[in-house]
């Protein structure tokens, strides 16, 4: 299997990953509501984190901007995972999401990898030998 297909995979994921909770941030659903009650925070910041992650999930399927979804995905399970370690935890139905959070943490960091000479700012470092 070539890098291109192990990343579009990878960017697939990812945003079937994120985009299974969308429909619970935006519906106002009592799991939800509950999870962001316990980290204190309340409607505004599920809504919010719901439409970057819509953002990131429409980033990584569209070619131009891959890195972009990659890079959003990134610091939005790192946060997710920080919630996990340090309120929510890992055990019962929340802890499957924090698993979820890290598979699609690792996954932003393979496309990443595959993709690095597409990175703005730091790509062009990247040799392009390596690129696919």
């Amino acid at each position: 299997m070539n890098k291109q297909t192990i990343s579009w995979i990878s960017q697939i994921l990812i945003a079937i990953i994120m985009g299974q909770t969308l429909f619970f941030k935006f519906t106002d659903a009592e799991e939800t509501v509950e999870l962001f009650k316990l980290l204190d925070l309340g409607a505004l910041a599920y809504k919010a984190i719901g439409v970057l992650e819509l953002i990131a999930c429409i980033l990584l399927l569209v070619r131009p901007t891959i890195v972009y979804g990659a890079l959003l995905s990134l610091g939005l399970m790192s946060g997710a995972i920080f919630a996990h370690l340090t309120t929510i935890g890992f055990s019962g139905p929340n802890g499957s999401l924090g698993l979820l959070a890290i598979l699609a943490w690792a996954l932003s960091i393979v496309v990443l990898l595959i993709r690095r000479g597409e990175i703005p700012l730091i790509g062009p470092n990247f040799s392009k030998g390596g690129q696919s």
